[in-house]
């Protein structure tokens, strides 16, 4: 194969990835029960989840947002409970923001039900499809981080 033919291999199979991968997250977004929040809030309370607490411009940072907005986004969460500011252990300037019990509650449902929904599409499928996908997420993660 030529370096032309492996670019435009590339690109298609880039095309290819999108639109499915695109599909798939706009089906998940579609089983969520609780659609209260939006998909930025929730993802906010995620990287709490995973991550800890953090200054709300880190969290900006994580979500790539600008730290006005994460102010909002913050404000919005806190009013609802999901998340508390509290003043930071050395920095009396800075906040740091923590996710509450009903904010791991809320993002434990809301995970719950699309995984419930998404093993469901999965049993439809082979056990060959299956490990497909299964080393299929391991690339896909990586390509996500990079």
């Amino acid at each position: 194969m030529t370096y032309a033919q492996d670019m435009a291999t590339d690109t298609a199979l880039a095309s290819e990835l999108r639109t499915s991968v695109m599909r798939l997250a706009r089906r998940l977004r579609r089983m969520r029960t609780d659609t209260s929040l939006s998909l930025g809030q929730l993802a906010a309370l995620g990287t709490l989840d995973r991550h800890g607490a953090m200054s709300p411009g880190q969290l900006a940072e994580h979500e790539r947002v600008q730290p006005p907005s994460m102010t909002r986004i913050v404000k919005a969460l806190e009013a609802e409970g999901y998340v508390t500011r509290c003043a930071h252990a050395t920095d009396g300037r800075q906040v740091v923001v923590s996710l509450t019990d009903a904010g791991r509650q809320l993002l434990r449902d809301d995970r719950r039900q699309r995984e419930a929904w998404l093993a469901q599409r999965l049993r439809d499928l082979s056990p060959d499809d299956r490990e497909v996908l299964r080393r299929a997420s391991e690339v896909l993660d990586r390509l996500g981080r990079s």
